[in-house]
Parts: structure tokens; sequence; C-alpha cells
């Protein structure tokens, strides 16, 4: 029957409403302000999902984010979630969930009989198994391994849904709504003090919203609702709800997750689902209250073990029950609320079970009539997919059977202290408490109410209130209302022997009381190695509900008290956070930041097609109507430059402005060849190196005036450049008087080349400039106005033909392009992209990034020649070790293959003519290929055992990644035009 499980006891959900789900194809109803989990219990499911390692029947055991064994795949199609702890999922209408971990069903899963051999794989089984034969780890445990690994499944697709990140600051931040944190907001708020309150669940309350607290004369849930509703109109204070703080960093910040559209079958258009917030806060206030412990004893994870808190909060907050016929297994007073409040709702208690032999007659009597057994234990369950009956072992020692379709276990409270340990506190035992509390805060945090071990509720009250006052801030004072009374007293208890049955500790990763006393035995007797030999805590719990029960178990099978045992801590996130949502929008082309060049929109409606480069996208070719491939528009780009003129794109070049009476005595240490004796109105080529001796950079430096130079580089280094150059005028030579400033994005810059290049800007600039050889030679730099625009023009090339580089202010860009473009028409001006000028650089020997690797030395590369022996510079005396001077080391050389019509590969390796292809005969490395319009075939640059000495000499281009094997001559790196006559034309 449809909701079979839902008390009479009103709760807080909304029941004028119905939402129709289904969970593993079976069609469900809930209420609005359901979970799935209360939802599932609602209508009689026990069985949700099954162990990690022995695949054994599990049930929801708890009420929250400590959840081990609902963890189910939500949505289906591209929005398949796996992992999603049910006791976390608000029910919405249409939500489809399933079950996961089994196979071929939930009811009827095969991969149980690994239960049957669990004698044989206790833990430490992977350890010692899969060492031996070596031989086996390849092709039988690894694979075997990869196979069982994980629970649930992704989709495989792409995710339809965004994700983004967002900053906050506030003066105050606290993490969690209950009693105390409620408190600690109204105190913070009504001050005045900038506020930040977050908190996991859907509602407002924490614990108040699960009890029959009394506030004031009113129910604790509608204490906790007029709270929330004054903080709504408070505007210094800001409400997260669904939002978790999954870690403390440095400096007062922290990282929360908010689900933004969860709770909803799909996001709204533009809607994000996930939010990441990074919050810088001056103080924090930890109010993230406490998690309920287990008992270990036999068969005690069987579906319809609970913890008894999570009883009462489905009970209480969500009117479900897992059971009409529930027992009570307690070491404490808290354990006797929840028949209290299971009998007011009209469930039957089959039995109270209090471990301790006295309790008190107030106590007693929150269970009337029930049966009760003082000094007593649940020795073992019955039941394999659902609870029937318990077996219960009095003080006496005698036996009895009860019949039971619940259990609700109670052995005490941790608090919730997981974020102050991110950086490094180590949590303290209290006796008192039979508890870990906080040790050592991070800076500007304090804890209050029950994550301090402050369990009471009027104290834990009291104690928000008071931990703003704590922080430094001055509050107004906060009425606390009266409140009902609370019963804490524990005596915990934390294993029951006596039955064959496993006794779990760890209920996700199966971890058993005997795999801890195998782990003692076997020496891992130190948590750290506990927790790694047995998996203890290692689920995606973190051990909420298993590490405190497992070093207690320990400690006993050891000899020691629980502060010697000692505990571990825990890392960032507190909870499971989405990849999606730490990367937010970075994604596809929002991966990593990308910047437009003036005139980017006009190579698009050209037909360029786009690569990265650095931080740019550069047109990297331009295709026309009838071209067939990349490489027939990449040769018509190079013809038409080699015999006409072409235009390229090149404001991403970096452009750094250096300026003071010691500029040139700046850029004599930074280069290998000297710039200061630079006449004004000239540029130079330059090389820069590491302090290693490796090149850094290389590129051509412009002299405006004396005190006035304008520096280039590689697209993909300048930035570095520029931290390079800051680095060296800040830190080893302050005594310069000289100032950089990047202008990249200032300046739009465009390469105009071939023989034709002259006759176009003499048609742009009509007369205006004088670019004949005389006046403007090879190397020549200028500044000049045309109508009002500022505009220089350098006389460089890059692909080896008469070529000019012409910029102007950036807003002048795409305008400039366009003049460019319509006072070529008249020569037939083609646009060219990266790809083109590569191949022109290739043809012409220059070096690039492929060769500037971080690998290279300015001798390797053919310019040791510039090193000047006039004057120091950075790398110099490292550019000198022996290692870097050996004549043996691979330097640059130009490559062709014997046959015109074979293909060469970068980064195929040279070995020896008649020579085995091994690592020992490896003579260098091709660097840059391309197919030659100019030559008629491919050719390439590289890197080989003495190259320059070796031209007219055969060697094979060993490529065995791509099946490549062809034999090329060492030749001289410039294949066209080597006298240089087109340059200087």
């Amino acid at each position: 029957m449809s909701q079979s499980h839902r008390t009479r006891k009103a709760g807080l959900i909304d029941r004028t409403n119905t939402f129709s789900f289904s969970f593993d194809g079976h069609a469900f109803d809930g209420y609005p302000g359901d979970t799935l989990a209360s939802a599932l219990i609602a209508n009689g499911v026990r069985l949700v999902g099954r162990s990690f390692k022995y695949h054994r029947p599990r049930g929801i055991f708890s009420d929250g984010s400590q959840e081990p064994n609902a963890l189910v795949e939500l949505r289906d199609g591209a929005r398949r979630e796996p992992n999603t702890k049910a006791t976390g999922v608000e029910l919405y209408e249409g939500l489809v969930a399933a079950s996961q971990n089994r196979w071929p069903s939930l009811a009827f899963d095969l991969r149980a009989a690994a239960n049957l051999v669990a004698p044989f794989i206790p833990a430490g089984f992977y350890y010692k198994t899969f060492m031996w034969p070596s031989a086996f780890w390849e092709k039988l445990y690894e694979p075997a391994i990869r196979r069982a690994a994980g629970l649930g499944a992704l989709s495989g697709e792409d995710d339809p849904d965004i994700y983004e990140k967002s900053h906050a600051f506030c003066d105050l931040l606290i993490i969690g709504a209950g009693p105390a944190g409620l408190t600690a907001a109204l105190a913070a708020g009504r001050a005045g003090i900038r506020v930040i309150l977050c908190d996991e669940d859907f509602a407002l309350g924490g614990r108040l919203l699960s009890e029959t607290y009394e506030i004031g004369g009113a129910s604790g849930s509608s204490w906790a609702r007029h709270a929330a509703a004054e903080l709504a109109t408070l505007s210094n204070v800001r409400i997260l709800k669904r939002t978790t703080v999954f870690g403390v960093y440095d400096g007062g910040t922290y990282g929360a997750i908010e689900k933004v559209a969860d709770h909803k079958p799909a996001p709204r258009a533009g809607e994000v689902r996930q939010r990441t917030w990074k919050i810088v806060a001056k103080r924090a206030i930890l109010a993230a209250g406490a998690t309920e412990r287990p008992i270990a004893f036999g068969g005690n994870d069987v579906p319809g073990v609970m913890l008894g808190s999570a009883i009462r909060t489905f009970v209480n907050r969500f009117a479900a029950t897992p059971g009409w016929k529930t027992a009570i297994f307690t070491s404490s007073d808290d354990g006797w609320r929840t028949a209290s409040d299971l009998l007011s709702a009209g469930v039957e208690i089959s039995a109270i079970v209090d471990s301790r032999p006295d309790v008190s007659g107030s106590v007693r009597a929150l269970g009337r009539a029930s049966l009760q057994f003082l000094g007593s234990v649940i020795q073992e369950t019955q039941g394999k997919k659902g609870l029937k009956s318990i077996i219960i072992r009095d003080e006496g020692g005698q036996k009895h059977l009860i019949e039971a379709d619940a259990l609700a276990v109670s052995n005490g409270w941790n608090p919730q202290i997981g974020l102050t340990t991110h950086l490094g506190g180590r949590p303290v035992w209290d006796t008192s408490l039979a508890a870990f509390v906080p040790g050592a805060l991070p800076n500007g945090m304090c804890v209050a109410g029950a994550a301090a071990g402050r369990f009471p509720l009027s104290d834990a009250m009291h104690h928000g209130a008071h931990a703003v006052e704590k922080l430094g801030f001055e509050t107004k004072p906060v009425e606390i209302p009266q409140t009902s009374e609370d019963f804490v007293s524990v005596t915990p208890l934390w294993h029951i022997g006596g039955s064959k049955k496993k006794a779990f500790v760890d209920f996700q990763n199966d971890v058993t009381v005997d795999d801890i006393a195998l782990s003692a035995r076997e020496g891992f007797r130190s948590v750290e190695h506990l927790k790694r030999y047995t998996t203890l805590g290692m689920a995606t719990d973190q051990g909420k509900s298993s590490n405190v029960n497992g070093l207690a178990i320990l400690a006993t099978l050891t000899g020691r008290e629980i502060p010697e045992t000692g505990t571990t801590v825990t890392r960032p996130p507190h909870v499971p956070v989405a990849i999606g949502a730490l990367a937010g929008i970075h994604t596809g082309r929002a991966f990593k930041p990308f910047r437009l060049t003036s005139g980017h929109r006009w190579a698009e409606r050209n037909g360029a097609v786009f690569v990265e480069a650095g931080q740019w996208l550069r047109p990297q070719w331009f295709a026309q109507a009838g071209e067939k491939d990349w490489l027939e528009s990449v040769v018509r780009e190079v013809n038409t430059v080699r015999n006409g003129v072409g235009i390229c794109d090149v404001s991403t070049l970096g452009k750094i402005d250096i300026q003071g009476k010691d500029a040139g005595a700046l850029l004599d240490r930074v280069y290998i060849n000297m710039f200061s004796t630079l006449a004004v109105g000239k540029a130079r080529y330059g090389m820069m190196l590491r302090e290693d001796g490796m090149v850094l950079d290389d590129g051509t430096t412009a002299r405006f005036s004396d005190t006035r130079y304008v520096m280039s580089t590689t697209t993909a280094n300048a930035g570095r450049v520029m931290q390079h150059l800051e680095f060296c005028r800040q830190v080893l030579w302050p005594e310069l008087d000289v100032q950089t400033v990047s202008i990249t994005e200032h300046w739009a810059q465009y390469a105009v080349a071939g023989p034709k290049s002259r006759a176009l800007l003499e048609a742009f600039f009509g007369g205006k400039a004088d670019l004949s050889d005389e006046a403007f030679p090879y190397m020549a730099v200028g500044e000049f106005d045309l109508s009002g625009v500022p505009v220089r023009l350098f006389r460089l090339s890059f692909s080896g033909e008469r070529a000019y580089e012409i910029a102007v202010p950036a807003r002048y860009g795409a305008a400039l392009l366009e003049r460019l473009i319509e006072a070529g028409k008249a020569f037939g001006v083609t646009p060219y992209g990266t790809e083109a000028l590569s191949v022109m650089r290739i043809e012409k020997g220059h070096v690039a990034g492929n060769e500037i690797n971080g690998q290279t030395t300015a001798a390797d590369l053919g310019m040791g020649r510039m090193m000047s022996k006039k004057k120091d510079f950075l790398g110099r005396v490292l550019a000198a070790r022996p290692g870097l001077a050996d004549p043996e080391r691979p330097a640059l050389a130009g490559f062709k293959p014997l046959k015109a019509g074979e293909r060469l590969r970068a980064g195929a390796h040279f070995i020896g003519a008649g020579k085995a292809a091994t690592a020992a005969n490896d003579e260098g490395y091709m660097t840059s290929v391309a197919y030659s319009p100019t030559t008629g075939h491919w050719i390439g640059l590289g890197v080989i055992t003495r190259g320059p000495e070796r031209y007219g000499e055969r060697v094979r281009a060993y490529d065995p990644v791509r099946g490549g094997d062809v034999e090329v001559e060492i030749c001289a790196p410039c294949f066209v035009d080597p006298e240089g006559a087109k340059l200087h034309a």
C-alpha cells in the first residue's frame, strides 16, 4: 500500500500535495518536505543498497550526510549522478533514483557471493595476495580490481548543467543553523554584524526539526521558523540554505558548496545547478551539531537497524516510521527519548534494551509500559534483507528472542569537529562526554553548541549566543527562552561479543570488529595504519559514524586508553563535492581564459580557423571555397606571400615598454648580445637565457629614443618574460633607473610580408611615409601620425621575404586591418595564419617554441657567436658548464627526406644509418616539420649530435609511435634564400 509507513503525527511535510517518484523502476508517492530517504521509508522500502566489499543487503541507517548505506544513482541520461546519499536528497516531482553496486538486481545480487568467501578475504587481503606472482599484476589482478572498484556509474555523456564559482566576504561565518547557530546568528544579526549563515539542509533548525523540544512554550521547530524569518529581514545577514561548508583554509577562507537546483528535475534555462563559494570571513562559528554513534554487534548491518536519532527524525519531521514494531538498544538516556517519540506516533515498542544496569526513574518513564531490559545487550539480529527479530542477552546471561521490524541504536554523540582539523588541529578526548572535542582551532574560529560538546538544548543555545561575544564582537543581549529538559547521560558501549555473525564498524566498506582485531595482531596499531590496513573511515562519509567506534575497539584490543590510541583527522572536502562544481564554468572553450585580437571578428567573417596560442586565439589558416583541406589553404597562403603579399595578425606577440636612463643596461644584462649600442630608430634580434644557461626566449627589441625601448617576445612566453624582467629589475639590480610595463593588449600589430609589401604600404600611407630602402632599411623602426592615429612601423621579417610590421592602438586594430586589405587588393593580397607563418619560418630556419623548449642553449641553436664577450649577462656563467659546452651536444640542423614524397614527423628520433633503434643509439630528435611549397617536399628542423658538422650525412628519422622510419639528409637549417637576397630586396 502506498505510504504504508506514514504515522499519525503531522510532521513538517506538506500533505496537501503529492510528489511521484521512482526507485529501481518502481513508482512511489511522497510529499513536499520529504527527502528521498524519508519517502522510501514512508513507502515501506527497507532494502536500498549493497555494501562495497561483500555486497551485503543494506538499508537506510542515518538521517544526514553521515549516511554510509543509502547511496543511490539519481536522475537518468546525461544528468545521472552516482553515490548520492538518499538522506540528503530533497524530494521533487518526477525524481528518478536507482540502487547501485549490484547485479543483476538489488534483491538478487550475484556479487553477494563474496560474502561466502569472506573468511578468505579479510583486512589486508589485497596487500598480501596481489604481490605475487608479479607477472599477474597487469594481466589479472589490476583488471579485476578495476572492474570491482567503484560504486555507481556516471552516464559517460557531457554534463548539460551549469556550475559556477562565487566569492563572499563577511565579518562572521556561522556554519550550521541548529539551535546554537540560529542563536548566534540572531545575536550577531541584531548587532549589525555582517553574517553569512550556512546550513546543508533545505530548512533551518537542525535537530530542532527532528525533536519534540519546546522553547518558550512552543515547539522547537516553531521557534526555528520564527528565528529564520527574523534573520531573513536583516539586510546584514545572508542565509545560504542547501549549502555545506566543506573546507577550512588559510587566512580565514572557507569553501562551501551550494546545491542551487538539485531539488528540481532540471535547472531552469540559464540557472546554475551548483555553486562553489569561496567565503572569506574575519571570524567563524562552527555550530555543526553532533553525530550519533552506533554499537557493533552481530548482524548490526541488516536493513532496519538504524541510529535512534535518525528514527526520531523520520518520525517527528517526516511522519514516517521504519517499522511498526521497533526495539531500542541504548547505552544513553537519549535512546529513551526515541521510545517516547515512537509511542507518541503510534509505533509499538517491542523492547527497550539498555546496557546500563541503573537508569533513573524519570528516564525509564519515557518508555512507559514497554518491555524493558536493563544491564542487557542485543547479541545479534535475525533477518537477511530486513530485520525480523533480535536476540537479547540479559543481565543474568539469559537470551530472549524478540520480534522487531526496526531497531533504534543509541550510543552517545560525537561532536561534528571535522572542520576544526583541516589546518592541523588535533581533537582532544573528553572523558566526561565520552567523545572527542575540538583541540587547537583555526585562527578566528570558535565552536558552539553540540559541536563543542554542549549537548543539552538550553546549554547549546546559550553557548551559541556567547560565542559571538567570545570572538570579540559587541552584541546586544539575546534572551534565551526556557527550554524542555534534556537527558544526555551516556556510558558508551563499543562492541558486543558472543555472536558468530559479523559485527560491522564501517558499514560502507564492510570493516568488522574482526578486521580491527586482525590489524592489531599484525602490528598495525597506529590509528593511521589501522585506517589504511582496514579502510576504516575511508568511505564517502569519511568515518563520521565509524571512526570513534573503531579506534575505541582498537584501544580495548591493545590495552590502551582512547586518548593514548588517538584519532585520525579529516581533510577537505568534509562532504563529497562534484567535480563540475569545483570546475565551475571552466569547461570546454571556457576551460581556460582566452583573448581575442582586434582583428578577430574580421578573421571570423573571412573563413579563419582558429588555434589557441598562449592566452590568445589566432587564425591558423583562412579556408577558401573549393579548398579540400587545410594543407591546400596553407600552400596557397605561403605561395602568395612568397610571390606577392600577405597580411598576418601578430598582435599576440608580447610587447614590453622599457623606459629609463638605464634601460639599455637592463637589456644588456638580460640579452646575450648588446643593446645599449643600438641606434635610435633601429631594431635588433636578441636572445635571453635563464639563470641556468638555457634559452628563455627570443625576439626583437626596437629603440625609439635614448631612454625608451619596446621589446617583442613570443606569444606563449609574454607573461614569463615580463615576470623575468620585473624580477631582474626589482631583485637582482634594484639600483637601475628603469621601469617596464606590458603593452601587449594596447597595440594591434600586423605583419605585411612579400615582394609587394612595400608597394602595399606605400599605397596605404598615401605618400605620407618614405619607405625607400635608403630611408627605411631592414631593421628600421619609425613612428608616424596618420590622420591623428599614432602608427609604429617596423621593418622586420619572420618569413624570409621583405616584410614589415605595422602597429596602431588596439582600438584602431580592426580598422587598420580593413584598410590594409583594401589597399592590398590591387596587389592580390591574402591574409595568412600561423600555419603558413610556421611553414615559412621553418623554410627560413628560424627557431621558435619547438626549439626553445627549455632544454636548449644558445649554442645548440646556432647562436653561440651572438653571446657577447664584452659584457656580463644573465646565464652566461652556467651556460659555460662542461655539459652545456660539450661539442657532442645535439645542435640545430635542417633535415630533408631522401625520397621527396616521404613525410617527416615532429618528434621522430635520429638513429645512425645501419644502427639499431635503441636509446643508446639515439642522436637527437626532430623539433619542427612542414610541407614546403617552395621546395616541393617535406622539410624539418631538429637537434642532432654535432649537427652543423654533419651536413650531407644520412640518418634515420625513427618514429615508432606513428610507424615512421624515414631516411633523411642532414643539411643547413635555412632552406630558402640562404643569402638573404629577398629579405633585403
